[in-house]
């Protein structure tokens, strides 16, 4: 069984900083792509940063300068740093693994998979 587990949400005023990590276990053959993404109520899920396996990183506009990911590949784990938080940072946060190949039995799988998701809330 895979799993993705966050932590790191909280309550946060304007202008501070909070960190993000993302760890995966269970029967891990592989981890490419792994990303960060976002759901603020009322809105849609929304791509925040992404790393690649090699450490290639993208980042959407609204966090450019502000956020950071990053990754330690023999912890499994992603993480998402992100300061001078503003109020639209606001949302759940959730973790993603693209194309995370995983044995089930003796079977090599791939698939995507997304953890359970943490809240960010940003005080204005």
């Amino acid at each position: 069984q895979v799993q993705l587990v966050e932590s790191g949400g909280g309550l946060v005023q304007a202008g501070g900083s909070l960190s993000l990590s993302c760890a995966a276990s269970g029967r891990l053959f592989s981890l490419n792509t792994m990303g960060w993404y976002r759901q603020a109520p009322g809105k849609q899920r929304e791509l925040v940063a992404d790393i690649t396996s090699s450490g290639s990183t993208k980042y959407a506009d609204s966090v450019k300068g502000r956020f950071t990911i990053s990754r330690d590949n023999a912890k499994k784990t992603v993480y998402l740093q992100m300061n001078s938080l503003k109020f639209e940072d606001t949302a759940v946060y959730y973790c993603k693994a693209e194309n995370l190949a995983y044995y089930s039995g003796s079977n090599l799988k791939v698939g995507d998979y997304w953890g359970q998701g943490t809240q960010v809330t940003v005080s204005s």
